[in-house]
């Protein structure tokens, strides 16, 4: 047991510049074998009082440095992420159990272009300026940090969403106190590594590790901490709220989906199939963005669901360092356990199970016996007041259902709690515009899947979340606005 405690990599927070032991660990487990790999620090109000006392100290110097200066930094830091891509990309896939093809082309890249993105658009924001001619003034606006911001970013995409959150929160003047998921720590730990060659001050960025009951509540409840931006479950943001709620703190909230994808008769099927099977099964089908509603038009349905369960077939699943491997582990033995159930519950309510889990036998490599897989799985005849198409499963699990009319189809991609991201498959223009129109959504993509312009704002309806993410949004909640007016 001694000599497997010292092959495990241990984790310590990241305080003013330096590494800081913890007094506690959790442990945390590769998905693909079942196995303890890493120990993460289980931080609470200490560390997380420190974390924010350096920040603070830190805010001063880095506030009054110019956009310009804070731009060659974040863009030295992406240099420095990009050169070790390779060894960032097998971290996330044996931390999170994804697939090493889809962190070396989607997470990694994305992390980097992140810091990239702002560096760049913090230098191209623009301030108002009116003038009264009558009364001799002019007024003018001026935008400028808040202080310290908590960032909490979920284990589906790691590095991915943190640096989604630290590039505008530094960028914009701010310094930042990060809690990555206690499950995906490695890559921010890695990350934080980087941060003294790329000229980042002590302070500006500190990584507590720990769980959301320990180390998230304790920033969310701290009063020195003015804004928190989270990304994860809606039943965790409404505890954000809550506790946020007595210091008046800004929020940013990026939470669940459960999105619709919605196949017209007139859709291209040879696009249609390979993009939908992507939508609903990229990254084991854990992002908020993942199609695990598909609706398509009767007159194609059979057609369609043939041609889907025979290509989602196709998917391999496996270990994720194999590169022809699709499909990759589940995050956790709890996951995979809540994902399963709900494959068996749509079973139990007389739905079809069409290929997937309980259908179709998975083989595993010898060492991945133990771990969290799970094949795509295609429910059909799910009712649409099922928990099947009500929750969010967040797994590779789709359910496939039939619609007539252009109304009807509106009317039930509506009918959830979430409003995050909606698909729209048809070659009529003038439809595509009136569905797009009145979907409640946040983001809707037709004819197409995850096409993303930073530029552009991000972010959900309903349960789906508060605020946006993008060039202008980000800059907008991490920043404060001042309007300052001169008579003369």
């Amino acid at each position: 047991s001694k000599q497997l405690t010292m092959a495990l990599l241990v984790l310590e927070n990241f305080i003013g510049g330096k590494f800081v032991p913890c007094s506690s660990y959790i442990d945390s487990y590769n998905p693909s074998t079942g196995d303890v790999y890493c120990r993460v620090p289980d931080s609470g109000k200490e560390e997380v009082e420190a974390a924010v006392k350096a920040a603070k100290n830190a805010f001063p110097v880095w506030s009054s440095k110019s956009p310009l200066e804070r731009s060659q930094i974040l863009n030295k830091l992406a240099d420095l992420i990009e050169h070790d891509l390779d060894a960032f990309a097998q971290a996330e896939s044996k931390d999170q159990g994804k697939t090493i093809t889809f962190a070396r082309t989607v997470d990694i890249p994305r992390a980097v272009y992140n810091f990239r993105f702002f560096a760049s658009s913090i230098l191209h924001h623009v301030t108002e300026c009116t003038e009264m001619a009558t009364m001799g003034c002019v007024h003018y606006t001026s935008r400028v940090p808040v202080g310290v911001a908590g960032l909490i970013s979920p284990w589906n995409l790691p590095l991915y969403l943190l640096t989604w959150k630290i590039a505008p929160a530094i960028a914009c003047g701010n310094t930042v106190v990060a809690k990555p998921s206690e499950m995906t720590s490695v890559t921010a730990w890695m990350m934080c590594k980087l941060l003294e060659k790329a000229g980042v001050p002590h302070g500006v960025v500190n990584v507590v590790f720990g769980t959301g009951a320990k180390a998230g509540e304790a920033l969310v409840c701290h009063p020195d901490v003015p804004l928190i931006s989270f990304t994860g479950s809606t039943l965790t943001a409404q505890r954000i709220t809550e506790k946020s709620a007595p210091h008046c703190k800004r929020l940013s909230l990026e939470l669940g989906g459960k999105n619709p994808a919605i196949i017209f008769d007139d859709a291209d099927l040879n696009q249609c199939i390979p993009t939908t099977l992507r939508s609903s099964f990229a990254n084991q089908g854990e992002i908020c963005l993942c199609t695990s509603r598909i609706f398509v038009q009767r007159g194609i349905y059979s057609e369609f669901l043939k041609r889907f369960v025979a290509e989602a077939r196709k998917w391999k699943t496996g270990n994720p360092s194999d590169p022809t491997v699709d499909v990759g582990a589940l995050i956790s033995k709890e996951h995979l356990e809540k994902v399963r159930n709900y494959v068996k519950k749509a079973q139990a309510e007389g739905a079809r199970v069409l290929c997937g889990e309980g259908v179709d036998s998975l083989s595993l490599p010898p060492d991945n016996q133990k771990g969290y897989f799970m094949l795509p799985t295609v429910i059909a005849e799910v009712k649409d007041e099922s928990c099947c198409m009500q929750e969010e499963i967040f797994g590779p699990v789709t359910c496939v259902v039939a619609f007539d009319t252009e109304e009807e189809v509106i009317k039930r991609a509506n009918g959830v709690k979430y409003g995050l991201a909606a698909t729209v498959w048809s070659s009529n223009v003038g439809r595509v515009h009136r569905v797009a129109h009145r979907l409640q959504s946040g983001l809707v993509w037709t004819n197409c899947w995850l096409v993303r312009d930073l530029n552009l704002p991000f972010g959900g309806m309903k349960a789906s979340g508060i605020g946006r993410e993008g060039a202008k949004d980000s800059y907008e909640f991490f920043t404060e606005v001042k309007t300052i007016t001169i008579k003369h």
